[in-house]
């Protein structure tokens, strides 16, 4: 079993309970980090400008506080490696799923199941659709 180092801890902690639940469950079948939770006025019009989201402060569902959104990614980090993304996104839409938690991930904004029609590809992030 895998286990959040203090940093991924740290962010998992300006979650939203839901996801933090859902984070808890996942870490125990794969291992991943957590990039980022809450985002500040400041870092979000960075993550803007350098084209890394869409949307300026206050507008991300990660600006929320708590954040109903949290960006993941594989341990260790591949970038390259979109499988491994696509597996922890399905691994962490089943536990959703079974908890009655309704998600949107950054590789698949509609929900509709087709990665392929979109032309924003986000794939370390997760929202809550509240």
């Amino acid at each position: 079993m895998y286990k959040f180092g203090t940093k991924s801890q740290q962010k998992i902690a300006t979650c939203h309970p839901d996801l933090q639940d859902i984070l808890d469950e996942a870490i125990k079948i794969v291992d991943f980090t957590v990039l980022c939770g809450h985002r500040g006025e400041e870092e979000q019009n960075e993550y803007f400008h350098s084209g890394r989201s869409k949307v300026q402060y206050p507008n991300s569902k990660h600006n929320q506080m708590p954040s109903v959104a949290v960006d993941i990614a594989p341990y260790p980090i591949d970038w390259n490696n979109i499988e491994r993304f696509a597996q922890l996104g399905g691994i962490i839409k089943g536990i959703a799923h079974t908890k009655g938690v309704k998600i949107r991930c950054g590789f698949d904004w509609d929900c509709d199941g087709d990665i392929t029609d979109h032309s924003f590809m986000d794939w370390p992030h997760i929202e809550l659709v509240l």
